[in-house]
């Protein structure tokens, strides 16, 4: 592949121009004097269909990805499959959206499954599939590699409230509470949490959420939560503030309280894909010859594609898994587990389950931190550890340079030793003196070490040239970590 002209195609993508990007990447594709090799074709293909999404040509920008799918020596098999998901969401073909968003989260190098797992979910709800779409953003929540879950469990708090069961669609829009987000999330946060305190009954809360909701003067009231918040505001003025279960029954059967098929019309609280086309785009070049052939939407808010110039997209030439075989696995798993194969299969069936399920959803945030908390402590053990072991080696007479290290460089080059190797309290000329009972041998022998936690003595036997052997005793005193001389004597056998 044509590196140079690679490069300046990203520039010119990294500044919007995305028409000079594509002409750029489709002649490194066409290039016969450095054709791109396995690997390198995937990514062309990637790039290629980015840019035709970003010119609004879908139907050109699926084929695209389709033929970087089929380099399988391309190592993002799951982001192109996420963006294959997002292009045919774009054009309403939510099945087929659905099925690519399936193989994008199976792919273990993906690191943002999330992205399409929140993207199933909005598919799933343009589907009118509420439990399905409420397991994939419950997948999106969960995930481990999603810095803020907020929008996933505010979509899931939707689906249930499609499913009517407004105390479940409570516990998510609080637990959605813990993290970080923009005022206007937020201020629709409250709002549907809100509609889900009434709907189980607690208009207390409910006005409270309401009253956050508007607090800051930005956010207007969808007809239902309106209606809602008056109701909640009524009641306590009647000094009630939490709705029997009688009296909750007998305002639904009197559908004053809006069902449970509204809550799933009504999608107010999901970042779900527009359905109003955008105006007629022109022709841009081969690859754009069909874009008027069909009504663009826009995608989701901040799903966005994944760009492979981007850091971390995961592009590169990897060894990839055929994602054809992948999407039979998938869907052969899915077949043998049943029809909701997106997560927890009876999370949705079962409200007898819901406690277990939702201490652990509820908790996601906190056990993030705790998360952190534990590692913190971890290696401060280690380190507390490592410091007991440090302090018992000290006590014991250890030491670097250890003792050895220092009466063998004091043998090896005797001269030098008075410079360095000498205790502070020892004078130049007391140096001078020790050292010149030392017998230079490079090969000198130590026959012991009595060592302790401040003072040690080594015995060491060096030869001379006639083969005469004399032993020494050197003693040592503590210097930090560290070992310096204090004295050095001649030891003779009578003396033991």
């Amino acid at each position: 592949m044509n590196t140079q002209v690679f490069s300046s195609a990203k520039s010119a993508y990294a500044v919007g121009k995305y028409e000079d990007a594509l002409q750029l990447l489709t002649q490194c594709l066409e290039d016969e004097t450095t054709p791109p090799q396995p690997g390198e074709v995937g990514l062309l293909y990637h790039q290629i269909g980015n840019c035709l999404v970003k010119l609004g040509n879908h139907n050109e920008a699926i084929r695209a990805y389709t033929q970087a799918t089929a380099d399988v020596a391309y190592g993002a098999c799951g982001s192109v499959n996420y963006n294959l998901g997002m292009a045919y969401a774009a054009l309403g073909d939510f099945e087929d959206a659905i099925s690519h968003f399936e193989i994008a989260v199976s792919d273990g190098k993906y690191d943002t499954p999330y992205k399409a797992y929140l993207a199933m979910g909005n598919a799933m709800m343009k589907l009118g599939k509420s439990a399905e779409a409420g397991i994939a953003f419950r997948a999106a929540a969960l995930d481990e590699h999603n810095p803020n879950p907020a929008r996933a469990l505010l979509n899931l708090g939707v689906c249930f409230m499609a499913l009517n069961r407004p105390n479940d669609a409570v516990v998510s829009y609080e637990s959605a509470l813990q993290f970080d987000m923009d005022a206007s999330l937020k201020n629709k946060l409250y709002a549907n949490l809100g509609q889900a305190y009434m709907a189980s009954g607690q208009a207390q809360k409910a006005c409270h959420a309401f009253e956050e909701a508007l607090s800051d003067k930005t956010y207007r009231l969808s007809d239902s939560a309106s209606v809602d918040y008056q109701r909640a505001v009524s009641m306590l003025a009647q000094g009630t503030s939490e709705l029997g279960l009688e009296v909750r029954k007998a305002i639904a059967e009197a559908d004053v309280e809006p069902k449970a098929d509204e809550f799933a019309k009504d999608t107010s609280g999901l970042d779900v894909m527009n359905s109003e086309p955008e105006p007629e785009k022109q022709e841009y070049s081969r690859y754009s010859r069909d874009s008027r052939d069909y009504s663009a939407t826009p995608l989701s808010g901040d799903s966005g594609f994944d760009d492979g110039f981007d850091p971390g997209s995961g592009y590169g030439v990897e060894e990839e898994d055929d994602p054809r075989a992948a999407k039979a696995k998938k869907a052969k798993e899915k077949s043998r587990r049943g029809k909701n194969s997106y997560g927890d299969d009876q999370f949705f069936a079962d409200d007898n389950r819901a406690e277990e399920q939702w201490n652990k959803l509820s908790n996601a945030a906190p056990k993030k931190r705790r998360i952190g908390l534990k590692i913190a402590i971890f290696f401060l053990v280690l380190l507390i550890a490592a410091l007991g072991v440090g302090i018992w080696f000290y006590t014991q007479g250890w030491g670097y340079p250890s003792q050895e290290d220092v009466v063998t460089d004091l043998f090896a080059n005797p001269d030098n030793a008075k410079d360095s190797l000498f205790a502070e309290g020892i004078n130049d000329a007391t140096a001078a003196q020790l050292v010149a009972q030392i017998f230079q041998d490079k090969n000198v022998s130590i026959d012991g070490v009595n060592k302790s936690m401040s003072t040690s003595e080594v015995y060491a036997t060096t030869t001379m040239l006639e083969g005469g052997k004399i032993t020494y005793k050197i003693t040592l005193i503590r210097d930090m970590l560290s070992w310096k001389i204090s004295n050095i004597e001649i030891y003779h056998q009578s003396k033991a």
